[in-house]
């Protein structure tokens, strides 16, 4: 395997799965301080679909997202990211994959405030030494609706704006996956629909694949499938749900 190659024929993977936990356990701490914030979950996650991961606080579906995009390490099981077994790669081969497949949204917009919108879109390109595709990015730009707001700086951009900048920035590279956490946290109500109504045109039109963390039924509301962590394990899941599906289901975790 190269670098950056993502192998389909690792640990009975296939080209149809964009990422996997198999038998999956972090434990933070130890003795009576432990906590097993992930207790023994498999589950996977098909490309072109967007999966959302709701649970009370404290379920574990942050550290399940982070361990999926090889942010952290898992205690025990296995993660994969196409057919590619993290567990296997050395960290520079962790850094490029996520560099090379992996896009990211995160609530603080995480912008750099010297850069302007386009300079922020692409810096993880230019980071790597390479240029994203003419058409593709025009495509995305025209999609999040910057066209006129590429040479702003974020602290000339609307809470909505940056975040939109920073989910431009998570396709500029077409990764395989995008992993969002909360990525409306921090935007009032309308934004928020601006930046779902994107994602969810996303995995429509371009065959995005997302998996996003969030609190929130409505957010849910736009995902195909929504997943229900507690106490770490895999409790409930919903095929294209709807909102009061998804409230009732919240409700009896009791977050």
């Amino acid at each position: 395997m190269s670098d950056t190659n993502i192998n389909t024929a690792n640990g009975g993977v296939t080209p149809e799965i964009a990422a996997r936990a198999v038998n999956a356990v972090k434990i933070f701490g130890s003795g009576s301080t432990e906590v097993r914030a992930l207790d023994d979950v498999s589950i996977d996650f098909k490309p072109g679909v967007f999966t959302s991961i709701m649970g009370p606080s404290g379920s574990g579906k942050s550290t399940l997202m982070h361990c999926l995009a090889g942010l952290e390490n898992l205690t025990e099981g296995d993660s994969y990211i196409g057919g590619t077994n993290l567990s296997t790669l050395s960290e520079r081969q962790l850094t490029l994959l996520r560099r090379d497949h992996v896009g990211f949204v995160f609530q603080a917009f995480n912008l750099v405030p010297t850069l302007t919108a386009k300079e922020n879109m692409t810096l993880p390109m230019n980071l790597a030494g390479t240029s994203p595709d003419p058409d593709w990015f025009d495509q995305v730009v025209e999609a999040v609706g910057l066209g006129d707001r590429l040479k702003h700086r974020p602290t000339e951009l609307s809470g909505g704006q940056q975040q939109r900048v920073a989910v431009a920035r998570a396709l500029t590279s077409r990764p395989s996956i995008i992993f969002a956490d909360e990525p409306t946290g921090n935007l009032d109500s309308r934004s928020g629909t601006e930046i779902l109504n994107f994602l969810r045109r996303a995995v429509d039109d371009f065959g995005q694949t997302i998996v996003m963390v969030t609190h929130s039924p409505e957010a849910a509301s736009h995902s195909d499938r929504v997943v229900f962590l507690s106490d770490g394990k895999i409790v409930q899941e919903l095929e294209k749900p709807t909102f009061d599906d998804i409230l009732n289901s919240v409700r009896n975790l009791g977050d």
